[in-house]
């Protein structure tokens, strides 16, 4: 069996009223992208606790999977939307998608003892160091499986700067945690106590279960359930405009003399970072990998 992928354009109004009619239409699946997503005028979806001006996505794709024979002019002329509507369509081959999922995870080396294997891999197959860290982490609904390379900066930041003997009573919070890696990554490094956060549900689920997985013990929290403290390490991989938009609040959860490490962020949009969180952290350029940038500082 094949099918059609169909993307249609659609503003922050407009788009979850246009994905509940592609379904209705006989869509098997229907999604909401950013449209902005990697560019300057990306947002935070649906805005973070604290913000003082929450947005919606304003450009959307609105994607919807349907069946390879659809008319697809005769869907849109029925939905009622304009003939010219800025729109994509895509085959999608009928494919073993299990195998070829899997075939696209091999285990990933962060460093000499640090490392990220599937779990349909043997890791005494591929690491042989008695001292290696081995990360079990399958891909899934949410983002951090170690093979992009903010991930990987911010995994080679943890285990550089959390030192054996002091991470014992070195607390850690992962913002916006997605699946979890960062945290797992931190607790099997000797941090305590953990905590994880994110804005998506089924990134708390996943993160929750792949901790579970790696038999650490670490705490996962919707964004507007975490509890109130500071912590003496912050990590946040995720996008430049939140970030920029989430200093105050982030500043806000690391004590003072305490250390954060921000990824997520493109080599030329490293100065605009580093000079937000000069407001309240003595801030540097930490690491780069393909583009990408890991900014630490300390808080002052």
């Amino acid at each position: 069996m094949s099918w059609v992928s169909l993307k249609l354009a659609a503003d922050g109004e407009g788009a979850e009223a246009l994905a509940d009619a592609l379904m209705e239409a006989g869509a098997l699946s229907v999604s909401i992208e950013d449209r902005d997503a990697g560019t300057d005028a990306e947002l935070p979806q649906f805005g973070e606790p604290g913000l003082e001006d929450p947005k919606a996505w304003q450009r959307n794709w609105v994607v919807a999977l349907l069946a390879a024979d659809a008319d697809v002019a005769a869907l849109i002329a029925g939905l009622n939307l304009p003939a010219d509507i800025e729109r994509e369509t895509e085959a999608v081959a009928e494919q073993d998608w299990v195998r070829l999922t899997q075939s696209q995870f091999e285990p990933i080396p962060i460093s000499d003892r640090l490392w990220i294997v599937p779990s349909w891999h043997d890791a005494a197959d591929f690491v042989d160091s008695p001292d290696a860290i081995v990360l079990v982490l399958d891909p899934g609904l949410a983002f951090g499986t170690g093979s992009h390379p903010t991930t990987r900066l911010c995994l080679k930041w943890l285990e550089q700067n959390l030192l054996a003997g002091a991470c014992e009573t070195t607390s850690v919070l992962d913002y916006g945690c997605g699946s979890g890696i960062l945290a797992i990554a931190a607790r099997k490094l000797g941090a305590s106590p953990v905590v994880g956060t994110d804005v998506d549900a089924q990134a708390i689920t996943a993160s929750r279960d792949n901790a579970e997985r790696n038999q650490v013990e670490a705490a996962f929290y919707a964004s507007d359930a975490l509890p109130t403290g500071t912590f003496d390490v912050l990590v946040a991989n995720i996008l430049t405009n939140p970030l920029k938009a989430l200093m105050p609040l982030l500043a806000g959860r690391v004590n003072a003399g305490g250390r954060i490490a921000l990824s997520g962020i493109l080599a030329e949009q490293a100065d605009e970072v580093l000079a937000i969180y000069n407001q309240h952290f003595d801030m540097r350029l930490w690491g780069t990998e393909d583009g990408w940038v890991c900014l630490t500082g300390s808080k002052r």
